[in-house]
């Protein structure tokens, strides 16, 4: 009897995983997929961005690119010299700035954080101002898509 207790709780809570497995997929977009919409989003590139040591947010897009956040609807798309490592993983970053409070292009870096305490500056290529609204109706008809196409 106890026997048959452990078998039916172990396979509801196989049944529980697999179904929390699905859900954690539906809804999400790649790296590259956001990569795709970010960079529809950006503007032409400048040179530098204001930077007064506040990020507000962040996110990675891939290892060589990241949107950066300095304010609710201000974003940059930062292209980076190659592979940035622990970019997609690291739990917090910080950027480099240039006299004058500053963010530049080809001279500043982001700091991801590596194992430890261990930073890894990564040199950023470009600069690109981001459309945040673009990017939040561009997310949400992929996320949609993706929901319509898996039949919920």
């Amino acid at each position: 009897m106890a026997t048959q207790t452990v078998a039916r709780m172990g396979m509801a809570l196989a049944a529980a995983l697999v179904v929390s497995a699905c859900a954690t997929g539906r809804g999400r977009l790649d790296a590259g997929e956001k990569l795709t919409i970010y960079r529809a989003a950006a503007g032409a590139p400048v040179g530098s961005f204001p930077y007064h040591g506040s990020i507000t947010g962040w996110t990675p897009l891939g290892d060589g690119a990241i949107a950066l956040w300095t304010g609710p609807s201000r974003a940059w798309l930062l292209d980076l010299d190659g592979p940035c490592p622990d970019i997609d993983f690291s739990p917090v970053i910080a950027v480099t700035s240039s006299e004058g409070g500053r963010v530049m292009a080809r001279f500043d870096k982001v700091l991801a954080s590596g194992h430890g305490s261990m930073q890894i500056p990564c040199r950023i290529r470009e600069i690109r101002p981001l459309d945040t609204r673009q990017i939040k109706a561009a997310e949400k008809a992929a996320r949609d898509d993706q929901g319509a196409s898996s039949g919920t």
